[in-house]
């Protein structure tokens, strides 16, 4: 018997979301679970990752901060002045708390879908992996390479992603949420010691001394 009501979480994402970002879910949902029999992950967990990795999304900013002072939830100094970032972190309280999910392996995963962090699990890249080459997604850099990375090697297209995501703040004069760079630095260490050649102009690999 399956652990989780897909069919009803579907449901209740509908509602909470305004119709895009609902596309986009199911995208990621769909992209998840693709991603997991690719890697062994298991496929249902994989599923709801995807399916609640937005569920706090089209909360309003000031209403995000408010939710996490009122239940004690962490924010830092970078989520105070970007806090649309607080979805990942707010998603995964409101996946324990209101959608009831007990896995703390998913948990994981939505919280860092959006930043990325040094030594993910395989879930955990998934759904950060899912979330950037859904096929709804059309602009980002490089997609046709990040979407054949992600069947063959995960540690690999996390590089890139981290690589693409960093050369685009930089380029947009945007500020750097540390776990991203920090994450660029692990995953393009995996990918030298692979043998890989990077490029050290890359913002964030040290070059730049931020």
């Amino acid at each position: 018997m399956a652990e989780y009501d897909l069919t009803h979480l579907q449901k209740l994402m509908k509602k909470e979301l305004d119709y895009d970002r609902y596309q986009h879910t199911l995208g990621v949902m769909f992209t998840a679970a693709a991603l997991a029999m690719a890697h062994g992950e298991n496929m249902e967990r994989a599923e709801v990752a995807g399916l609640l990795h937005d569920c706090a999304k089209c909360i309003p900013n000031k209403k995000k901060l408010k939710i996490c002072r009122n239940h004690h939830i962490p924010v830092s100094s970078y989520e105070e002045h970007h806090p649309f970032m607080l979805h990942a972190k707010l998603g995964a309280w409101m996946a324990k708390h209101k959608y009831h999910i007990k896995d703390p392996d998913v948990l994981q995963a939505i919280l860092w879908h959006t930043t990325g962090k040094p030594g993910m699990s395989v879930l955990e890249k998934i759904i950060f992996i899912a979330d950037y080459m859904e096929p709804g997604r059309i602009k980002a850099s490089n997609l046709p390479e990040v979407r054949r990375l992600a069947f063959q090697d995960l540690d690999r297209c996390m590089y890139v992603i981290c690589r693409d995501t960093l050369e685009y703040l930089h380029g947009s004069n945007a500020d750097v949420e540390e776990n991203t760079r920090r994450a660029c630095d692990y995953y393009r260490s995996l990918y030298e010691k692979q043998g890989g050649e990077c490029d050290e102009s890359i913002p964030g690999n040290g070059s730049d001394g931020r």
